[in-house]
């Protein structure tokens, strides 16, 4: 006889658990449930928004539709604040 340890044979069939039961997965759907709303929510939200409204410059004026007048500024506002976060970092690891 070895001393070497042997590994722990599997679990009988018995004790295994059902595969649905080990398949389900939790975080999967407690991710894909709230994308689904927020699509959803998105989907309204332009589909709602297409109207058209006049804009004023300084010498012009255009008429745009609803959604662009909310989602432009918007996308400007993410990006500028992105680049500002990144020259603050940028900064502090200087000194």
């Amino acid at each position: 006889m070895s001393d070497t340890a042997q590994p722990d044979p599997a679990p009988p069939p018995a004790e295994r658990q059902p595969k649905a039961r080990r398949s389900f997965q939790p975080g999967l759907w407690t991710r894909l449930i709230p994308l689904g709303v927020v699509s959803a929510y998105a989907i309204l939200f332009i589909a709602f928004n297409t109207r058209r409204a006049k804009v004023d410059f300084v010498f012009t004026s255009t008429r745009q539709s609803t959604i662009f007048l909310i989602l432009l500024p918007l996308g400007f506002g993410i990006v500028l604040g992105v680049l500002l976060s990144q020259l603050y970092r940028h900064s502090k690891r200087r000194r």
